[in-house]
């Protein structure tokens, strides 16, 4: 497989994982392990960042892991920019999932805020992946801001909805010059599986996987998903046809 490279960092692997919503930190480590993921994602909020033996950072640290810390529960730039700051001196990485919905019900990101942290955030020499809608403007505005990749939503947070956003995520795909994530609202890996063969260049997941009966068989089947994918993309997929199309001669036999 192709290496994906963010913040000048390589990863063979292009499934991200989330850490919300398991039943017991060991379940989630056996479905980190088992999706092979090389970044994991983790709420600032859920994690004693004075203490280095936090019993959820055990369960998430390994050599091959970027651990990316999120700024959920920030309600505006302001605050967004602190956290970062707080999970750079706490975790000794500029790497920083942003994250900015003032809204509880639906989760959904302020473009405004999140495009002032995100160039505040540059600046200070983050590697800034903003979760936002998806916005084909303002995913180039973030883009010419330093952003490292673009996040744009499936569908919102939490609802395992699919791709509901697809024709905007194929403009995002194309007009893109930096990684496109798509995160949020992918409740199945045929679906992971579909994002990839649009474009997409690495999905992050973390409900599909948390709340299934099986997490770790769950995150077995994204990561073989996400390869399938990527592979069917990298292969180019044959064009829709509206007509039917022998695919050998139908009466040459005959004669």
């Amino acid at each position: 497989m192709d290496k994906l490279i963010i913040g000048g960092r390589a990863f063979s692997s292009r499934l991200f994982i989330g850490t919300g919503k398991f039943s017991s930190n060991e379940m989630m480590a056996k479905a980190i392990l088992a999706s092979d993921t090389e970044m994991v994602t983790v709420a600032m909020k859920r994690i004693d960042m004075g203490n280095q033996d936090d019993n959820m950072l055990k369960h998430i640290r390994r050599d091959h892991i970027q651990l990316l810390p999120n700024t959920s529960g920030a309600r505006n730039a302001q605050e967004a920019v602190f956290a970062a700051q707080l999970s750079r001196e706490a975790f000794e990485t500029n790497f920083v999932k942003l994250e900015i919905h003032p809204d509880p019900k639906y989760l959904l990101a302020d473009p405004i805020e999140t495009l002032k942290a995100t160039e505040e955030l540059a600046k200070l020499g983050f590697v800034v992946l903003p979760y936002i809608q998806a916005d084909p403007v303002l995913c180039k505005r973030l883009e010419e801001v330093g952003a490292a990749t673009v996040m744009p939503l499936g569908s919102p947070i939490g609802t395992n909805k699919g791709l509901k956003t697809k024709d905007l995520l194929e403009i995002i795909i194309e007009q893109s010059t930096i990684p496109v994530v798509i995160d949020a609202g992918i409740g199945a890996p045929s679906q992971a599986a579909e994002a990839f063969e649009m474009g997409a260049d690495a999905v992050l997941i973390n409900t599909a996987i948390a709340i299934a009966d099986n997490p770790e068989q769950m995150a077995t089947a994204f990561k073989w998903a996400a390869i399938a994918g990527r592979m069917a993309y990298k292969a180019k997929l044959g064009s829709i046809k509206q007509y039917a199309e022998a695919s050998s001669p139908l009466t040459s036999f005959l004669n």
